[in-house]
């Protein structure tokens, strides 16, 4: 078995345990993965492909594994990836909540709050 699906199995392992042991908090936070993935304005490739990027940024192994994987079986090509890769490069940005304040801060002044889409 490769590294990488070493990585994967980790993280279901890890999963199952926290399931096991945590439910609630468990439950919560892959309801709130649901929720946050379930958006219509992007399909699964491009999210896939952004994921790519924070978790490079991130330095998250797992999360790398687990989001080329499903970029890959969104569609997405090496070159894409690697792009995505990149991008993340350039910017070493993460999944930070906070960061929301400044980016909805930034689309209420730029962009009306009636367009929507």
């Amino acid at each position: 078995m490769g590294a990488m699906k070493d990585k994967l199995n980790q993280a279901m392992q890890l999963t199952q345990r926290l399931q096991r042991d945590y439910p609630a908090e468990t439950d919560s936070f892959l309801g709130f993965l649901n929720r946050a993935e379930s958006g219509k304005a992007l399909d699964t490739k491009q999210k896939e492909l952004i994921n790519v990027g924070l978790s490079v940024a991130a330095q998250c192994e797992w999360c790398i594994a687990f989001h080329v994987e499903e970029a890959v079986k969104a569609g997405a090509k090496r070159d894409e990836i690697v792009e995505a890769g990149y991008m993340a490069i350039i910017m070493h940005g993460g999944p930070a909540y906070m960061y929301m304040t400044p980016l909805l801060e930034a689309l209420d002044e730029f962009l009306p709050a009636e367009v929507k889409a």
